[in-house]
């Protein structure tokens, strides 16, 4: 079998729904893929909200909320397939990241496939990290096998998601490795404007560079670790947030100075390999400012591509990582992660009845 339709499930840092993803791949000498439909399905207010406080939930309440959250997923999926009429022949769910700590040898998506195949009635792969991990791999990033297979007409795809990350071709061996965070503090900060996200930059844009935070900023030992190497939200918690919640200027101030931030750190990566054109995806790369930014300090060509691409190139990805899953192929590289071996991530559940 060299055709696949597959439905590829997406849950970021930053919140901001659940992208899914209809497509359709096929391999003849290389990979080929089509978007039949994608769009992001946000959350209810319940969730939302049950989401964010995932962390602090006992363990007991954390397994319930991984087979709800799971039953949650199902139900989007029959949605959208009734709406759509698509055939897949299974689904490729990321889950939604509730820890994420490899130094200490563990990783959490939740989101449990069985209970997504029990409401769909689809073979479900999942848990696409806890291979590596066990490997004693950064269980992340996962983005570059599908880049060198969907997107290798560019040397860098970078993706400015809640945490950047990027990919690239050095010397014959696949890189990536996460940059620093984006949108989930962007929008941390522009909640305290009552606003959901920073539209275009423009509350960034109206505001001062705060030297000293910037300094601060640039300063966290993160930045100085060589790769392999991974972010999650606990790390943003005890390193981003407090530095910027003692500071005493506006928060257009703050956005200013965080957007100088990032575009700084993704500056520092991409001069330091230089190759040329880079793909940007990801809700950042649709802050125009944060983009104006980017492109001041690097020097390579900055490419964003067309929609579905640049918002959904993230589940693409993870619809294909179930393909080469379902094809027993490697699809999480150890040059990426720092594991002792490649291996092939995801776990496949089986549905308890045939809905079609």
């Amino acid at each position: 079998m060299d055709r696949y339709r597959v439905i590829g499930l997406m849950s970021g840092t930053s919140l901001d729904g659940l992208d899914i993803a209809c497509c359709e791949f096929q391999f003849n000498r290389s990979w080929k893929f089509a978007i039949i439909h994608a769009e992001t399905l946000p959350y209810s207010e319940e969730w939302e909200a049950r989401i964010r406080t995932l962390p602090s939930l006992s363990g007991e309440d954390l397994i319930r909320a991984d087979r709800e959250y799971g039953r949650y997923l199902g139900m989007f999926v029959n949605e959208v397939l009734k709406r759509t009429n698509f055939h897949p022949d299974f689904i490729a769910s990321h889950g939604h990241t509730v820890f994420h700590n490899p130094e200490k040898g563990y990783t959490l998506q939740i989101g449990d496939g069985n209970a997504i195949a029990a409401i769909t009635g689809l073979p479900v792969i999942f848990d696409f990290r806890s291979a590596d991990i066990a490997l004693g791999g950064q269980g992340a990033p996962l983005v570059p096998v599908g880049d060198k297979h969907l997107f290798s007409e560019f040397p860098y795809c970078l993706n400015l998601g809640g945490i950047s990350n990027i990919s690239f071709v050095h010397k014959g061996e696949s890189l990536a490795f996460d940059i620093c965070p984006v949108n989930i503090v962007l929008n941390y900060l522009s909640a305290k404007k009552n606003a959901g996200y920073d539209d275009k930059g423009r509350i960034a844009a109206s505001g001062q560079v705060i030297q000293s935070l910037l300094t601060e900023l640039n300063s966290l030992d993160f930045y100085f670790i060589e790769p392999p190497k991974s972010l999650g939200r606990e790390w943003v918690e005890q390193n981003i947030f407090p530095v910027l919640n003692k500071q005493k200027e506006p928060v257009e101030n703050l956005l200013r100075t965080y957007t100088e931030h990032i575009a700084i750190q993704v500056a520092k990566v991409i001069n330091h390999w230089q190759k040329g054109q880079t793909m940007v995806s990801g809700g950042g790369a649709k802050n125009d400012f944060l983009i104006e930014r980017i492109r001041k300090k690097i020097k390579s060509d900055i490419i964003i591509p067309a929609n579905p691409i640049v918002d959904f190139k993230e589940a693409v990805i993870f619809a294909f990582l179930g393909v080469l899953r379902w094809r027993s192929e490697i699809n999480c590289l150890s040059s990426v992660t720092g594991a002792t071996s490649d291996s092939t991530g995801g776990v496949i559940a089986q549905p308890f009845r045939n809905k079609r």
